[in-house]
């Protein structure tokens, strides 16, 4: 599973522009016998056909990145950005476009900043993509308005943690492509989802298409146990095991749902932690409104630097989450949530 989700880091997949993550599914997926299809938003669908509920499975294909918005006449290229600090981006390399043309984000040398540039952060509109073009014309000829600007940086190992652009949510990604190498006693529905990153736009159209029992989604989350920081600020710790959620932004996990998973864990004495934090959202805040409404919950992998070009995750959390889904679903624990959703 580690090798696959090193090869999952490495491909660009901004939002929009998930093709090359999809293709790779396809190909890893294609020799389990599966029922795979794509819907014209861009989903992948990985059917098991069983005897019990539907389950559905979901994570996202797509990563945060950029977009190319105009050139200018120097040939340097203005950008838009969706869920990105500016903060992060000076120096760092990239790829646009379906050619992976290579370029660096600029700004002002810190020799040539004036006091009150050097005290703050630039703004998204005080940064610009370099290509090496000596001018708009010769910008032109490599990149176009509207190609999509993904971090350039390769996956690597760093003692027992992987650091890589992405795992917001390739890690999904792996863990579920494992997931469905086996059957369960239920209906199995695996989705591989696009545009999570701006406004789980493909989740609605697939828990339409699939209409769910119940919804599991797998995600990259943030771990904010950073030096300085008590204990009861940290949304997840990295190394601590698979962190389950019971309310972010957009949605909350039944009650009974976020128990059986921990019962899962206890059970298999499979390393987990509580999602504290209360902010954001997953394409579990679609999935559990779609149709009649579906008991949605969420297992994530704790990300350090989350939205980067460098985050760090445990791979024994990786593991802990994979093994979470696997018995959930292995001791038809849905059996304690389904027939209870809507008390």
């Amino acid at each position: 599973m580690l090798e696959r989700l090193m090869a999952l880091c490495a491909l660009p997949g901004v939002s929009g522009w998930e093709g090359p993550v999809r293709a790779y599914l396809k190909r890893e997926l294609s020799p389990l016998g599966l029922e795979l299809f794509t819907d014209p938003l861009g989903n992948l669908y990985a059917h098991r056909p069983g005897k019990g509920p539907r389950i559905m499975v979901a994570a996202h294909m797509d990563e945060v990145g950029m977009v190319v918005s105009g050139i200018r006449e120097d040939g340097t290229l203005f950008y838009r950005a969706a869920g990105l600090d500016s903060r992060v981006l000076p120096g760092k390399r990239v790829r646009i476009g379906p050619k992976g043309i290579p370029g660096v984000i600029g700004s002002k040398a810190i020799h040539l900043q004036k006091k009150e540039e050097f005290e703050r952060a630039y703004s998204h509109e005080e940064l610009y993509v370099d290509i090496g073009a000596k001018d708009k014309e010769s910008a032109q000829e490599a990149v176009g308005i509207g190609d999509p600007i993904a971090f350039d940086s390769e996956p690597q190992r760093m003692g027992e943690l992987l650091c890589a652009k992405a795992l917001d949510d390739r890690v999904g990604c792996a863990i579920l492509s494992s997931i469905l190498a086996e059957g369960y006693e239920c209906d199995l529905w695996g989705v591989f989802t696009v545009q999570e990153e701006v406004g789980t736009r493909g989740a609605m159209a697939a828990a339409a298409r699939v209409a769910p029992e119940l919804a599991l989604v797998l995600e990259g989350t943030t771990a904010n146990d950073m030096p300085g920081l008590r204990p009861d600020e940290m949304v997840t710790q990295v190394g601590q095991g698979a962190a389950i959620t019971l309310m972010d932004g957009r949605t909350m996990a039944p009650p009974r749902l976020y128990q059986a998973l921990f019962q899962t864990a206890a059970a298999h004495g499979i390393p987990c932690q509580p999602r504290r934090g209360a902010r954001g959202g997953t394409d579990a805040g679609a999935i559990h409104q779609a149709l009649g409404g579906c008991p949605a919950g969420g297992i994530s992998v704790p990300c350090r630097y989350i939205h980067s070009p460098n985050s760090l995750c445990s791979i024994k959390d990786v593991e802990a989450a994979y093994s979470l889904v696997w018995h959930f679903l292995k001791d038809a624990m849905w059996k304690e949530v389904i027939p209870h959703a809507g008390n």
